[in-house]
């Protein structure tokens, strides 16, 4: 018996609606730069309140989770490959911009899965 596609899809499918711990080191907004052939994630900082929303610093307003906002971002990361971009974030940036082990593993995973769709030609859209 092999594994099915659709099985793995309804296991990633049921894992995304977890809740989830905000990093205080801030949140990714990842995409591609099919011209320059480069995957793109920038980074933007936050503060976690005492019910784990994510605070503009600035403006002392909650960010968001769906929808558009108009932030500036600290920092542009890009790299042609993921492993390159998490190189590059985790381990030639300091302070590392991220301070947890798990948003750490979703980036890894995010950025791979950017890189596929990067080489294969298919949209990518951030989980």
């Amino acid at each position: 018996m092999g594994v099915k596609l659709e099985d793995l899809a309804a296991i990633d499918e049921k894992l995304s609606l977890r809740q989830l711990e905000l990093d205080p080191g801030g949140y990714f907004i990842i995409y591609l730069d099919r011209e320059s052939g480069l995957i793109c994630a920038k980074h933007f900082t936050n503060v976690i309140d005492e019910r784990g929303l994510a605070i503009d610093p600035e403006t002392g307003k909650v960010i968001p989770a769906r929808g558009k906002v108009e932030r500036t971002h600290t920092t542009l990361f890009s790299g042609r490959t993921a492993k390159e971009l998490c190189v590059n974030i985790f381990e030639q940036t300091k302070p590392c911009p991220v301070t947890q082990l798990d948003h750490a593993a979703y980036l890894g995973r995010e950025f791979v899965r950017a890189e596929l769709a990067l080489v294969t030609g298919q949209e990518y859209v951030q989980d």
